[in-house]
């Protein structure tokens, strides 16, 4: 959605896509609107409670079949299972998407890795065409007038021109772009706490084989999970870059890390973006 400065400014329900890697400031900005009252979706949420729940609780339950006590009160229904995923906690999907690797080391097989990493695509894809669902939902059943989209930091491999489009029909979509110091930081932070990531799958089927032949690993249950995760991080962190510029280019606008440090509540922001948008046609 584009406009112009005065039309966002007398947007009586403003509603906005924020985007970018991980890490850049969208769920801090989002927290901050939430608590100005606007209505936080949060596509990971999303994710992980609506499209993911079921596989995600039958991981936890195929690992608690592993102990015997468990086992048995699992199968007699003595016990249940289930997810505590919140907004502000969504490790259970974190957990399910898992590293690839070593099993020995919690890594997962490929084939079961990259069976993972299609199940994430499609539920990302469906969390984000709900979101025109969410805008209705949160101002006809809660009485919130303004809505912030929380987009998950793998928004830009979904390669499906429609999610976008059908947010730049709704929304005012927002890309935060990392600061050089800030890109610095997310790599350092990559490295010091490796967390499992999403792939498109020509990233994975290029990156993983370098990694191979430059650690000489044969088989991939070779692979170190964490190991991987450090390593293939900046080469993901270049390649998502142009992709979230691309769409900012085509359908929205761009804000730096440093931009956004100065915004400390909903006036800020609102005055930052009219700032953005004035600038840019």
């Amino acid at each position: 959605m584009r406009l112009t400065a005065d039309q966002f400014r007398h947007w009586p329900n403003k509603r906005i896509t924020v985007l970018g890697m991980s890490g850049v400031g969208k769920t801090r900005l989002a927290n901050i609107l939430r608590s100005a009252n606007w209505f936080h979706y949060s596509v990971d949420y999303r994710i992980g409670t609506r499209y993911l729940d079921e596989p995600i609780l039958d991981d936890i339950k195929r690992q608690t079949m592993k102990v015997p006590f468990l086992r048995d009160l699992l199968r007699s229904d003595s016990i249940y299972i289930r997810n505590n995923i919140s907004v502000d906690h969504l490790k259970p999907l974190s957990a399910f998407l898992g590293k690839l690797g070593n099993p020995e080391l919690g890594g997962l097989t490929l084939p079961e890795f990259k069976r993972r990493q299609r199940l994430h695509h499609a539920a990302e894809i469906a969390a984000m065409q709900d979101v025109p669902e969410f805008i209705h939902r949160a101002h006809d059943i809660y009485g919130y007038d303004h809505f912030v989209n929380d987009a998950s930091g793998s928004a830009c491999e979904l390669d499906d021109p429609s999610v976008m489009e059908r947010l730049a029909e709704h929304t005012l979509i927002l890309y935060i772009k990392a600061s050089e110091q800030n890109e610095a930081e997310l790599i350092r932070r990559a490295e010091s706490d490796p967390k499992p990531l999403y792939y498109r799958t020509a990233f994975l089927d290029e990156y993983l084989p370098r990694y191979m032949e430059e650690q000489a690993l044969d088989y991939v249950a070779m692979v170190e999970p964490d190991a991987f995760v450090r390593w293939v991080f900046p080469f993901l962190f270049e390649a998502r870059a142009p992709r979230y510029q691309a769409i900012a280019g085509d359908y929205g606008y761009t804000v730096s890390t440093d931009d956004l440090a100065g915004v400390t509540g909903e006036q800020s922001f609102i005055e930052l973006v009219e700032t953005v948008v004035a600038r840019q046609p």
